[in-house]
């Protein structure tokens, strides 16, 4: 059962999960600042590795914006410190082994791939401004050249 992807206007959905560093993360506790959540379908593969690693790189330039990033899939705790660790990545990577942030997203469901059908994450990337509502959303995210649109867009609404 795939949930809607909530539009951009809306509140974001708000949740608490488990980082890679031991932390508890509530969503809403970022509020007053602005919030890069990108979806990603699982650690240690290549375009993750890739997305993940662009975020890393324009980590401090996000941060100078007033952002915070927060990675997340279904990936279990020790996965993540090892796709952490393994690529120097700045920034919290949540784990949502329950599929609950990635089903109130609307990021959960049936993806097709050399003719097999399962269900995962869609590559989904939100941009949560700081009274918590949805500012963009890019589905179906290409990870060549993403994190220059996040940041892009970012920049935009700061400007404006």
């Amino acid at each position: 059962m795939t949930a809607e992807l909530p539009g951009e206007g809306s509140a974001a959905p708000d949740f608490e999960l488990p980082s890679d560093d031991g932390q508890q993360i509530r969503l809403s506790s970022l509020k007053g600042k602005w919030v890069v959540l990108f979806f990603y379908p699982k650690a240690l593969t290549p375009g993750c590795t890739t997305e993940a690693c662009g975020f890393r790189d324009a980590y401090a330039e996000l941060q100078d914006l007033g952002a915070e990033v927060l990675g997340l899939s279904h990936d279990p705790i020790p996965k993540l410190q090892k796709f952490r660790e393994k690529n120097g990545l700045t920034f919290p990577l949540l784990s949502d082994v329950e599929h609950e942030a990635t089903t109130a997203y609307g990021v959960y469901g049936l993806k097709k791939f050399m003719g097999r059908e399962y269900m995962g994450i869609k590559r989904t990337t939100f941009l949560i401004d700081p009274e918590g509502r949805i500012a963009k959303v890019w589905k179906q995210v290409r990870v060549k050249d993403h994190v220059d649109e996040v940041l892009s867009e970012l920049k935009g609404r700061r400007a404006g």
